[in-house]
């Protein structure tokens, strides 16, 4: 009787082990501040061989979009599929992550899954469980093997090195989750790498942002920031050649992306269209049926965590997530070539505060749709500066190159409009025509023949927003900037009291007419033509 007892457990276990086994492995990977410069879009200067392998494996998102294009809102939203204005103080950047949300991550490890990540989770800011103790939102973190980059401005981080250790660690009968967040292409880079050591020219970027000058500096900027790209897909590759050497390829869901667009001015931290769309590829074996097709409705980051759920075969109602605001993709995954077009149709986006800089640590509050080839936004304070305070340094805009030539040529008056495209202020109402003005420089908000566009534009994004309880278009958008930060609290202030200021994501000449001197006196303020 026993023997028979122990024959049937042993039975038993094994179906458990296969039926755990059939639930896919995930493998996430951000890049970090990478627009859709990639190989599979058709990029000039920009070769991206693993990303493009994905997209041939399985599927490319032609018109992917994240919710908010800065890291750590832009995070909140893939890890809970839902828009960052439905995430309380997630909507900011610097935020302390609210406990009530639960992350898909967090949900797979509830669900039997072994969990982990490399690089950058979620962040910038602060994650806690409700008794103050750390809280991982992406998994236990390996980031324990380093090696040494061919840049001191690249990270030292062993990305493939610490996804096998975690996979050393996995239990062969449990299915893994593993997020790969690349420190790469944000910035810092190394002037001039893209040319010496990428062997990159600037004659190789044939769609040039109009609203940049078109200079050597800036070419050479793109060319570091393409660099920094490919050397993170060349760690991507090594990643992929370790599941096939593993045979896991085929039972392992890869979604491959990164958190929004380059760091550029008027690109990170803006709700343009360079700003918010995003590299989308996704691979699962022979699960997805049209393999190697291009999807061309339009995809949000929200859409991720329920999609990676019901891969695991978790229902929303075992989750205890919050309800999402997402849509799986899964309709994608199970359609042949000829049943792509779902007729999804719109994206929502928007921003609340980002970074410091403003009196009163106010931000610049933003909502917008892109529908069928249109992008309209509404400015809820357009008399603040949009990318930050001139004399603070414009924090919303990571310092380089570019940001110093743009603003060095209006202060010299060679050039004023370059530097009203990128930092000056904008009105209540933006619309532009996609098709014809991707770069959206051509403002048509007060062009009569767009005004029933524009209505129709406007009326549908609020309703739509209404539908998901956004505070800003009830009236109670204020709330949204009582959220507490956690880092740089009064520094508008301080810095009017000499405080030296903790800005290392900006350069000492992008202050405008207020600087510090060695004995914490400052020199005064400086107009700003045309713009105050």
């Amino acid at each position: 009787m026993k023997y028979i007892l122990l024959h049937v457990f042993v039975i038993f276990m094994g179906f458990s082990a296969r039926a755990q086994q059939e639930r896919p492995n995930i493998l996430f990977v951000v890049l970090d501040d990478a627009g859709t410069d990639m190989g599979a879009y058709g990029s000039s200067y920009v070769n991206t061989p693993a990303f493009d392998e994905i997209a041939k494996a399985g599927l490319l998102f032609n018109k992917a979009y994240t919710p908010n294009a800065k890291c750590a809102p832009s995070r909140a939203a893939i890890l809970t599929g839902r828009n960052s204005w439905q995430l309380d103080a997630a909507v900011n950047h610097l935020a302390y992550f609210p406990t009530k949300f639960k992350t898909f991550p967090e949900v797979l490890a509830a669900h039997g899954y072994a969990v982990g990540y490399t690089g950058k989770g979620w962040g910038p800011g602060i994650a806690e469980t409700e008794d103050n103790r750390p809280r991982y939102l992406t998994g236990k973190g390996y980031n324990e093997l380093t090696l040494t980059p061919p840049t001191a401005a690249i990270s030292s981080n062993d990305y493939a090195g610490n996804f096998n250790m975690f996979l050393d660690e996995v239990d062969g009968t449990r299915p893994w989750s593993f997020w790969v967040g690349s420190l790469e292409p944000h910035r810092g880079y190394e002037f001039n790498s893209g040319v010496s050591l990428g062997n990159k020219k600037p004659e190789m970027i044939t769609d040039f942002p109009n609203y940049w000058p078109d200079t050597e500096v800036v070419r050479k900027d793109l060319l570091d920031y393409a660099y920094e790209i490919e050397y993170m897909d060349r760690q991507v590759k090594l990643i992929l050649d370790m599941l096939k050497d593993k045979k896991m390829m085929e039972n392992t869901l890869i979604v491959y992306t990164s958190d929004h667009g380059m760091p550029f001015p008027r690109v990170k931290g803006n709700q343009y269209e360079t700003s918010n769309h995003i590299p989308l590829a996704i691979s699962w074996g022979n699960k997805i049926v049209a393999r190697g097709s291009v999807i061309n409705d339009f995809i949000s980051f929200i859409d991720i965590a329920p999609t990676i759920l019901e891969a695991a075969n978790i229902p929303w109602a075992k989750s205890e997530m919050q309800p999402f605001t997402g849509k799986s993709l899964f309709e994608y995954f199970t359609s042949d070539a000829n049943n792509l077009n779902k007729g999804r149709n719109f994206v929502l986006v928007g921003k609340e505060r980002h970074d410091t800089g403003r009196p009163n640590d106010v931000g610049y509050p933003i909502r917008g749709v892109y529908k069928d080839s249109m992008l309209y936004l509404k400015n809820y304070e357009p008399q603040r500066w949009p990318s930050g305070n001139p004399e603070t340094g414009y924090l919303n805009t990571d310092g380089s190159p570019t940001k110093t030539l743009l603003l060095n040529q209006r202060r010299s008056g060679e050039n004023y409009d370059f530097w009203k495209m990128n930092f000056g202020k904008r009105p209540t109402e933006e619309l532009y025509n996609l098709l014809q003005d991707p770069f959206c420089v051509e403002n048509l908000a007060n062009d009569m023949d767009w005004l029933a566009t524009k209505t129709y534009l406007q009326s549908f994004m609020e309703a739509k927003l209404k539908e998901q309880g956004d505070w800003r278009v009830s009236g109670y958008g204020f709330l949204y900037e009582q959220f507490p930060m956690t880092n740089g609290n009064g520094f508008y202030d301080a810095f009017f009291k000499g405080v030296k200021p903790n800005t290392g994501w900006v350069s000492d000449s992008d202050f405008e007419g207020f600087f510090i001197t060695d004995d914490g006196k400052n020199d005064g303020p400086v107009s700003i033509p045309g713009d105050q």
